[in-house]
């Protein structure tokens, strides 16, 4: 059973328990994915507001999956947010989880979720990663987060990136440590990779309107479509 199938079941029984509208309207229309961006009360969770539908044209250009073209936004206290195939959550400033946001991120990964969490890292001090990190370490352990090899199945998952995760030229400060990193981080539950950890703001770089300002190579989103094709299939 793959991580989307579990998940899918999941929702079946949570939207009968607790009636979660929105996100089990999406899975009832028959989508296999729906974007969801996590809400948190502690920091700028809403940043990079093109983000989510230029990966959603990707994903409809590049693959036959069923896209929900609606971005969806949804409280990380809200227990709806456990039947999404896949969450975002990004900012640039504290992350402090409440005790109900901490209860459904932690349920939501180790009962298969995929959370990517983008450090935005325009802040001096590392102070998005220092605390999100801190989260985690009380969550997970301190030891559960680590370096994904570039042989990661994430970097084939649909597009071949060889190299690793690739750079986009505005990582500033990620982690807060002022370098620029060849490896994104992440925690796996169960052999599964729970939770992508990225230092690149990928968020912004995907936000840029590059469908209406074509001097870039090409389509900056590719590497989301591996992103989500993975979270997907695992």
């Amino acid at each position: 059973m793959t991580r989307s199938d579990f998940l899918r079941l999941m929702a079946g029984g949570l939207a009968s328990a607790l009636l979660a509208r929105p996100l089990a309207a999406s899975a009832a229309a028959g989508y296999d994915f729906w974007f969801t961006r996590l809400r948190y009360d502690s920091g700028d969770w809403d940043v990079d507001q093109r983000t989510p539908s230029n990966i959603v044209t990707s994903l409809i250009d590049y693959t036959t999956l069923r896209v929900d073209p609606k971005e969806h936004v949804i409280a990380l206290s809200d227990p709806k947010m456990l039947t999404a195939p896949f969450c975002y959550l990004a900012g640039h400033k504290l992350v402090e989880f409440s005790a109900a946001e901490r209860r459904n991120f932690e349920r939501y990964v180790r009962n298969g979720g995929f959370v990517m969490v983008d450090d935005c890292n325009h802040d001096i001090d590392g102070l998005f990663a220092r605390s999100f990190e801190a989260q985690m370490a009380k969550i997970f352990g301190p030891k559960a987060l680590k370096t994904l090899p570039k042989s990661h199945g994430l970097y084939r998952s649909f597009f071949k990136f060889d190299d690793g995760p690739p750079n986009t030229g505005l990582e500033l400060n990620g982690w807060g440590d002022d370098l620029v990193h060849d490896y994104l981080k992440g925690i796996e539950v169960n052999g599964r990779l729970g939770i992508l950890y990225s230092n690149k703001d990928y968020g912004c770089e995907w936000d840029y309107d590059w469908r209406n300002k074509r001097f870039l190579a090409e389509d900056n989103t590719k590497f989301a479509v591996n992103i989500v094709m993975y979270a997907l299939s695992v």
